[in-house]
């Protein structure tokens, strides 16, 4: 049923993946179910809900990503990078956030599905000092856009960007944008049978 579920998706957002990639996400999600359970690591219980809520909607943002290594702050149980990295495997994420459970059931996704360009991280964003830059700072319902920038300004590399994945954009939240920082882009967002709004902002640093 998922598996059915998730071929039509791919194929409505034009997103090709190989038979292991498919088997990846799916597994994923089954994790995510079983461990949700004793972890409380979502709100969401069920999985074709899961699918589409955390799969999909972190898989509409694969096109868009420049660069080969990225930083997902405040991820959470690994979204959207876990997708991400499965569907890219020749990009790097390095996973963040400062809750150890979390943390722990990254670890257990990347050992069990052997999922090899993901590294978790547990910290504080405003803690974290990489000796490497990232091309790409992602963060998906983490915070507002003041504060991601606020916090994560010290993360891009020279040519790095931001990714905010947000679900409606308040002209409020886009005017508290700090100095320094200018969108680029803003791109509209379709997910597979979510009848939600959903954007990526891209921004960088003047």
């Amino acid at each position: 049923m998922l598996s059915a579920q998730l071929e039509a998706y791919l194929a409505e957002i034009n997103l090709p993946a190989t038979a292991e990639q498919k088997k990846q996400l799916l597994d994923f999600v089954g994790m995510l179910n079983k461990w949700n359970k004793a972890y409380n690591l979502t709100s969401v219980r069920d999985p074709e809900i899961m699918l589409v809520r955390h799969i999909m909607d972190s898989l509409v943002v694969s096109i868009h990503l420049q660069g080969d290594r990225f930083i997902d702050v405040g991820t959470g149980p690994g979204l959207p990078a876990i997708p991400l990295a499965i569907m890219n495997p020749d990009k790097t994420f390095v996973l963040l956030d400062s809750l150890g459970k979390r943390i722990r059931f990254q670890k257990q996704v990347a050992f069990e599905l052997g999922i090899h360009n993901i590294s978790s991280i547990e910290s504080r964003v405003e803690a974290y000092q990489p000796e490497q830059k990232f091309d790409g700072v992602l963060s998906r319902a983490f915070a507002s856009i003041h504060d991601m920038l606020t916090w994560c300004h010290h993360l891009p590399a020279e040519h790095g960007q931001f990714y905010a994945l947000k679900g409606q954009l308040s002209d409020e939240e886009m005017q508290q944008i700090p100095a320094g920082f200018v969108v680029t882009e803003t791109i509209e967002l379709k997910v597979p049978k979510l009848d939600e709004q959903r954007h990526l902002l891209k921004i960088i640093k003047e």
